[in-house]
């Protein structure tokens, strides 16, 4: 007897219509699965076999034939073990209820007892955009599918809650909707209140944060900069359901999300400086994975002591920071992911780290020096609008026992210069999104603005690109100064945050 029992398999980011077709005949007992399996999608034949006999069904012994088809589409993974389960209960008649229009995930113990799968969310998001509004998942999957409004998900623990399910003997309640909620009072490890000092940094960081800006802080060690960048999600503006299921699908596919089931912060991802080039832009040799660049989408990329990092590592993140995209191409296909980040990086001005400071002696050679800024290219530099110096600190400010300014105070001020952009964009986009036309219409300079942006063109040696980018700082802090037209000291100051510009 013929059974067909839809599953969908993950590729990227999008879930694609699978059918497990199975098909019993009388024969020398065999099972052949078919539709281009990966190891584990073979192995499956195992875990279903000791299920259906752990769950009191029958295994037949029969020739067993299942095709998962579309067959030119590799299938990998363990979310189809359920699907195939109840397609053999099918085609041997100890299921006769009608599984027509729902959608089985899971993977399968020996014991019956079913286990969580990765990339569910996006799994039940594109089965809903492709018409699917009835799904059986995992039980451990429940905090991430819930989130899903619009159709019916019901969570099983075991093959046989999900038999019991379709037979009518003890129906599962479909999962209740769960409301996003962001914002708040949040209680985050770093405050820009324990920053003491760094008044230009700070400003910076906040500018930063308010367009969406990338930003590089260089200065000796121990002041601050690695502080100053982790304080960056306590500033950030709350993510929106659209931005947190965006950034839990990566997560979910990553099989880094955790048990609260939506990822409703921003991501702060801080990758160790011997990162791969795979790690970083994403990729593997079985399934293509998002790196750290698509893990950090609407959130931040920290790449503390950038020098330290592999040349080929850095150069890699150019092409995402200018798409907000990065395409990982690997034998088996090509694989695109979301990559729109704000980069922050931090370094120090030679290898001593003392270079230009105040009270400190440098002990490099200019040869040393210039080999050591060569390691970060002028194109990577020319991608990051803000970079700013961060001296050393003066112990009596260290000393003092006021706090500084909370996070929450500066987090309202980046909140409302978002809201400004979210006015004139329409959506999440921030002022480092513009192109060039967006340029143009929006930022408009008077002859005074020019002619201040000409001398620092010619004088700092700047490049096309790091003209827009100036233009887009200036924006960013016209909109802080509720101001409609950016002003000569808009631009004054964000030309001022093109210090290294001519480091490398």
């Amino acid at each position: 007897m013929l059974s067909k029992v839809m599953s969908f398999a993950l590729v990227g980011l999008d879930g694609v219509p699978v059918v497990a077709e199975t098909d019993i005949n009388n024969g020398i007992p065999s099972y052949e699965l078919v539709g281009l399996p990966d190891a584990a999608v073979k192995e499956s034949r195992e875990r279903v076999r000791s299920a259906l006999k752990n769950s009191g069904r029958k295994f037949p012994l029969s020739k067993i034939t299942v095709n998962l088809a579309p067959a030119d589409i590799k299938k990998e993974g363990s979310a189809f073990d359920l699907a195939i389960a109840v397609g053999i209960l099918k085609a041997t008649e100890q299921l006769t209820a009608d599984c027509g229009g729902i959608v089985f995930l899971g993977e399968l113990a020996l014991d019956g007892a079913l286990r969580p799968v990765t990339g569910i969310l996006p799994l039940l998001i594109s089965a809903k955009a492709a018409g699917y509004t009835k799904f059986i998942i995992p039980s451990a999957n429940q905090e991430e599918a819930s989130y899903l409004s619009g159709v019916e998900t019901y969570a099983a623990d075991s093959l046989s809650a999900v038999v019991d399910h379709l037979s009518g003997l003890n129906p599962i309640p479909p999962l209740p909707v769960k409301a996003y909620r962001s914002g708040g009072e949040r209680e985050y490890k770093f405050d820009l209140a324990y920053v003491k000092g760094q008044a230009t940094a700070k400003r910076a960081l906040e500018v930063a944060v308010s367009g969406g800006h990338n930003i590089l802080l260089v200065g000796p060690p121990g002041t601050g900069k690695t502080m100053l960048a982790r304080c960056i999600p306590a500033i950030m503006p709350d993510m929106t359901f659209e931005e947190a299921l965006e950034v839990t699908k990566i997560h979910s596919v990553a099989g880094v999300l955790g048990a609260e089931g939506i990822v409703d912060m921003r991501p702060f991802r801080s990758p160790h400086h011997t990162a791969t080039t795979v790690a970083m832009c994403g990729g593997g040799s079985r399934t293509v994975k998002p790196g750290e660049i698509s893990l950090a989408h609407h959130g931040v990329l920290f790449l503390d002591e950038m020098p330290e990092y592999h040349r080929s590592t850095l150069e890699a993140l150019r092409q995402p920071l200018e798409d907000g995209v990065i395409t990982v191409t690997r034998a088996g296909g090509a694989v695109t992911f979301p990559a729109n980040f704000m980069l922050c990086a931090s370094m120090n001005p030679c290898p001593c780290g003392n270079y230009g400071s105040a009270d400190k002696v440098c002990t490099c050679t200019p040869a040393a020096i210039r080999k050591y800024r060569s390691r970060v290219s002028g194109p990577l530099l020319d991608r990051i609008d803000i970079q700013v110096e961060v001296d050393s600190v003066r112990y009596d400010d260290l000393a003092g026992g006021e706090l500084e300014e909370r996070s929450a105070e500066v987090k309202k001020r980046v909140e409302a210069a978002r809201e400004v952009q979210r006015g004139r964009f329409g959506g999440a986009r921030s002022n480092a999104d513009m192109g060039e036309k967006e340029i143009k219409e929006y930022c408009p300079l008077d002859g005074e603005c020019e002619d201040i942006l000409r001398m620092s063109f010619e004088s700092l040696r700047l490049s096309a690109r790091a003209r827009s980018r100036i233009i887009k700082v200036a924006r960013t802090i016209a909109d802080m100064a509720g101001s409609e037209r950016i002003r000569p000291e808009h631009i004054l100051e964000a030309v001022s945050y093109r210090k290294y510009d001519n480091m490398a």
